[in-house]
């Protein structure tokens, strides 16, 4: 009953954060009974939970230059956090629509600093709830899970193990390969994901690079890699 309780305030206390976006934040323990859940209960819990989705929702809207709900996508009125004992395919989480999966077992079993960390895969994982383009995601999976990570590492929360600025073997490894080549085209110009994220309404090419940096991806991953000695 306690952890029912926490959520009916977080969920509040969200909603609240919000500034009338009408958009609410929602987190349910179901795996509460097991070590993991325990943890989450324990070591971050339903409240901060929700105050991260808030916080990372306003924060991506922000770098997608989305100041107000018409120029976000449409139809999301509450953004869901889920704790499962495991998830589908045993990712440490996953997205479905404006519902966040987090597995249990990786609560558990992160030896560093848990807050930090789960803050940062709610980020990425709110990304997802807020992109465009999302239906070309298996073809173009890279810039999706890139931009992901793009703003995961903007608001400071990219763990120790990713890679450093210019390295990784391609542009289109993802993730956070991926995040630092946008970091980098972000930095020739201020605003680029934004712009990349809105082309991705209708569909992905290639070509958005040269359309907003005037030169092709392969191009700006060479010089990428020059600028750190890889």
């Amino acid at each position: 009953m306690k952890l029912a309780v926490a959520a009916v305030v977080s969920l509040l206390l969200a909603v609240a954060a919000t500034g009338g976006a009408a958009v609410t934040f929602q987190v349910t323990n179901n795996a509460s009974t097991t070590p993991g859940g325990q943890r989450f209960d324990r070591d971050y819990g339903a409240g901060y939970a929700a105050r991260v989705l808030s916080d990372a929702s306003r924060f991506t809207w922000a770098v997608f230059n989305q100041t107000s709900p018409a120029e976000r996508r449409p139809g999301v009125d509450t953004v869901a956090l889920v704790v499962n004992a495991a998830t589908d395919d045993g990712a440490i989480a996953y997205t479905d629509g404006s519902t966040i999966v987090l597995g249990a077992g990786y609560v558990l079993n992160y030896t560093g600093d848990v807050r930090a960390e789960v803050t940062g895969v709610l980020y990425h994982e709110t990304v997802h709830v807020w992109q465009w383009g999302l239906q070309d995601y298996n073809a173009h999976w890279w810039v999706f899970e890139g931009i992901a990570d793009f703003v995961r590492l903007r608001a400071g929360y990219a763990p120790a193990h990713w890679v450093l600025p210019g390295q990784g073997s391609g542009w289109d490894k993802g993730y956070d390969v991926t995040a630092r080549f946008f970091d980098y085209c972000d930095s020739l110009r201020p605003g680029f994901v934004a712009v990349l994220n809105a082309k991705l309404k209708d569909s992905y090419s290639d070509d958005y690079f040269v359309q907003i940096l005037g030169k092709n991806v392969q191009e700006l991953w060479m010089e990428y890699k020059a600028k750190y000695g890889q």
